[in-house]
C-alpha cells in the first residue's frame, strides 16, 4: 500500500521523461521542407482540431525579415543570467558541436531580457552543422552581419550585448519551457511571419498530411468567395472564415 505521507511523481515524472526519436515515413528533410512549403496558421488549425491550443510560443518572438520561414526538429538550449565566467566558451562550443544537421534551434533563456543570445559566428557555426534556423526567447545582435547569411533567426529582441558575464548556458537537448509550451528534443517546431509554432513529434507527420489538405483546400474557398457566393452558402458548403 502506498505511503499516504510521500507524495507519488510518477506521473509527473512520466510527462517530463525523455521521449521516444519517433520515425517518419519520409525523410527529415523532406518532412522540414514540406512544412515550410505551409503556414502556421494552417498546422495550428490542425491542432486545435486534436484540441491542442496552446502550442503557439510567445507572439512576441517574430523573424528577423518577414519572408523568413523554418521548419524542423527542436534542438532544445536552456539558459538564464549568470555572472559567472568560468569554461563558459567551452560549454558553447560544446553545445554547439552537438547540433544535428535538419534540426532548429529552441532556445528557452528563462525570460532573459537583456542579453543577446544570438549573433554573426553562432549562426555560422549553426549552418556548418546543417541547422536550419533558431528560434530564441531572447535576443540577437550583430543583426546587419547575420541577414546577410539567410539563416531563419526568430527573436524577442535585438541588443549588442553579449552573453559573457551576464547569461549562461544550462544545458541543451533537455524538455524546455517557452511561454505556456512545453517543447521536447525532436518536437517539430515551425515559425513564419505569424510567429513560432510547436508541434508534438509523435504526431508531426499525420499534422503535416493534415495541414498540406487544408492549405489546399482553402483554394476551393477562395474561389467561392471570388464566384459571389453568400458566407452562408459558403459556410453551408463547409467553409469557414
Amino acid at each position: 500500500m502506498a505511503n499516504p505521507t510521500i507524495m507519488d511523481l510518477t506521473q509527473l515524472k512520466a510527462a517530463r521523461a525523455d521521449r521516444e526519436q519517433t520515425d517518419f515515413p519520409i525523410t527529415e528533410k523532406e518532412l522540414c521542407e514540406r512544412y515550410e512549403a505551409l503556414f502556421t496558421a494552417a498546422v495550428n488549425d490542425v491542432l486545435r482540431e486534436k484540441n491542442l491550443t496552446r502550442q503557439t510560443l510567445p507572439n512576441n518572438i517574430m523573424p528577423l525579415r518577414d519572408t523568413m520561414k523554418v521548419a524542423g526538429p527542436a534542438f532544445t538550449i536552456k539558459g538564464a543570467k549568470n555572472l559567472q565566467i568560468k569554461d563558459e566558451m567551452a560549454e558553447r562550443a560544446r553545445m554547439l558541436d552537438e547540433i544535428p544537421p535538419q534540426s532548429v534551434i529552441a532556445w528557452d533563456t528563462s525570460g532573459d531580457d537583456e542579453s543577446a543570445q544570438w549573433g554573426e559566428v553562432m549562426t555560422m557555426a549553426a549552418k556548418r552543422r546543417g541547422c536550419r534556423g533558431a528560434i530564441v526567447d531572447g535576443g540577437v545582435r550583430d543583426t546587419d552581419r547575420v541577414l546577410p547569411q539567410n539563416f531563419p533567426v526568430f527573436v524577442k529582441y535585438r541588443s549588442s550585448n553579449g552573453m559573457l558575464g551576464r547569461f549562461r548556458i544550462s544545458g541543451w537537448q533537455e524538455p524546455i519551457r517557452i511561454g505556456e509550451v512545453d517543447i521536447f528534443p525532436g518536437d517539430i517546431v515551425f515559425g513564419d511571419i505569424d510567429g513560432c509554432i510547436v508541434v508534438p513529434r509523435a504526431m508531426a507527420y499525420e499534422v503535416l498530411l493534415r495541414a498540406e489538405e487544408i492549405a489546399n483546400s482553402e483554394g476551393e474557398l477562395k474561389k467561392w468567395v471570388q464566384q459571389g457566393l453568400t458566407t452562408s452558402e459558403i459556410v453551408e458548403r463547409g467553409g469557414y472564415f
